[in-house]
């Protein structure tokens, strides 16, 4: 097995969504040995946010490059095929005002391109990565997954959407939840570890 396992916090050691996330890939590595692993920290090496060149270089065919287009669409094709090349993905999910760090963010734009990862049809739009199972390690400082906060939620439901669109359908989340609420948060990344079921 091929794992990515893609890291979005900027907080280190510290980091709820890191954490988590490396008990989901040594879970994995221990039900597939012999796994390899990639791991990216997006926030040491951050893809830059899309400007006109990157979106340039994505619509522009390959035979009418310029230098400068081929320089700005390295960092897409390099992701993608990373991408295209893992079985199984994981990602740390902080959640940051209620969504994704930006960190992640441009890794998406970086990797959600028309022609490479989704093709328009005259049924509509089709995802291109298939057969890929992705797990979510979600941190928040309080409850997101059920009640009142529910609807304040959109790391799940825009990632499941993005990554669902580009053909990954296949998604399992993992939820450290309540780590700033005195009632949970010295049980919360225990109980989300405990809950990793591949």
């Amino acid at each position: 097995m091929k794992i990515l396992h893609l890291i979005s916090s900027p907080r280190g050691e510290a980091s709820f969504s890191i954490k988590l996330g490396k008990a989901i890939v040594e879970k994995l590595q221990a039900a597939n040995p012999g796994s390899s692993l990639v791991t990216h920290n997006l926030t040491d090496s951050p893809f830059p946010h899309l400007e006109e060149v990157h979106i340039n270089s994505f619509f522009t065919p390959l035979e009418n490059y310029t230098p400068e287009l081929a320089e700005a669409v390295k960092h897409s094709n390099e992701a993608i095929t990373e991408l295209k090349n893992a079985d199984a993905i994981v990602i740390g999910v902080p959640m940051y005002n209620f969504g994704i760090h930006s960190t992640l963010k441009a890794w998406i734009d970086h990797i959600a391109r028309a022609g490479q990862t989704f093709n328009y049809s005259e049924n509509g739009p089709e995802g291109l990565v298939k057969n890929k199972k992705v797990y979510l390690a979600i941190s928040s400082g309080g409850v997101y997954s059920e009640g009142p906060m529910k609807a304040y939620d959109f790391t799940e439901s825009y990632l499941r959407s993005v990554l669902g669109f580009l053909g990954m359908v296949d998604v399992s989340v993992f939820r450290a939840e309540g780590l700033s609420m005195p009632n949970l948060k010295d049980e919360a990344l225990g109980k989300a570890v405990e809950s990793i079921i591949l």
